[in-house]
């Protein structure tokens, strides 16, 4: 814990999404909203094409943070506001980089608080994003 300080960066991940990537997440969440996987949808309702699932995003986010941390169990308390969406074309896979970075540590409870930031094409997805993790 004494290496953990305000501003390391802990986790580094980039993740592809393809549509195929959609559809499986759509299978397993769930959500169907066509929005996410036809482009005419998508377009009829004003959006420029079909978009990642937030929740995979969000998800995505949390996933690389218990890697880091060696127990999926860690993150006590996950929090994202989102602000830009993942366009996903047909073609090619859109391209998420994610990076956790220390924000605050608590060596009396022994936690951290890991500030993400997602990106896509250079724009943050999201606005808030942090978890907190109980360490070892």
């Amino acid at each position: 814990m004494s290496e953990l300080t305000v501003g390391t960066v802990v986790a580094e991940r980039t993740v592809e999404l393809t549509r195929e990537s959609l559809v499986r997440y759509a299978g397993a969440s769930g959500d169907f909203n066509p929005i996410h996987y036809r482009d005419d949808v998508a377009t009829r309702v004003g959006l420029p094409g079909v978009l990642a699932h937030g929740m995979l995003t969000m998800g995505l986010g949390a996933g690389f943070v218990t890697d880091w941390s060696g127990d999926p169990g860690a993150i006590t308390e996950y929090n994202v506001r989102f602000t830009s969406p993942v366009l996903v074309k047909e073609t090619e896979p859109a391209k998420v980089d994610f990076t956790g970075r220390i924000k605050s540590v608590d060596a009396d409870t022994r936690k951290a608080v890991v500030a993400i930031t997602a990106k896509y094409e250079g724009k943050k997805i999201f606005g808030r994003a942090v978890a907190t993790v109980q360490l070892a």
